[in-house]
């Protein structure tokens, strides 16, 4: 059973931890990615729709994104989603397909950035917190029901303590990472 809850806290931190790096995914450096624009729901016959649903999303250089709707019909929404996103972005449509053109950052704009990758990551630490404690809780409810021994209960604690110091140690580099990608484009 303790076995399970380590299980258990594992795969919730690795859930975590993927959650983080989509965060970071959608987070726009000078460089185009995919991500940018994969998630941005546009209002596609009524339904909100993510554009990576409804268009091909191609990079064909470093800082351009072209969007290419499976549909024609698609474009205008296309269009008007990205116009409402947070991006800042102006796309240009041209009968066949949406092209964006990312602006060079500024200092004080990756900076922000900066601010807000350290942000998220320390959101991520304290979900591994919260993690780790609900699985010291469970382990310490099985040593009083006796379903584990008290050695077990120090040895498991450890083992919990251990994995998060892993995970968080995962959270620090993707974030030194993406410190790293920000301020150097």
């Amino acid at each position: 059973m303790a076995k399970a809850e380590i299980k258990s806290l594992r795969e919730k931190m690795e859930k975590a931890l993927e959650f983080l790096r989509g965060e970071y995914l959608a987070i726009r450096t000078g460089r185009a990615h995919p991500g940018l624009v994969a998630d941005i729901k546009a209002d596609y016959y009524g339904t909100p729709t993510p554009l990576k649903q409804i268009a091909n999303i191609t990079v064909p250089e470093s800082r351009k994104i072209l969007i290419s709707p499976f549909d024609r019909g698609g474009l205008k929404a296309i269009e008007k989603a990205i116009l409402a996103s947070s991006l800042g972005i102006t796309p240009q449509n041209d009968g066949e397909s949406v092209r964006l053109t990312l602006p060079e950052l500024t200092r004080e704009r990756r900076l922000d950035l900066v601010k807000l990758v350290g942000k998220k990551a320390e959101e991520s630490k304290i979900v591994m917190r919260n993690h780790r404690r609900d699985s010291v809780e469970v382990l310490k409810k099985m040593e009083k029901e006796s379903k584990i021994t008290e050695d077990e209960l120090k040895k498991y604690t450890k083992e919990v303590q251990d994995i998060t110091n892993d995970f968080i140690k995962k959270i620090d580099d993707a974030f030194k990472a993406k410190e790293k990608e920000v301020m150097d484009d």
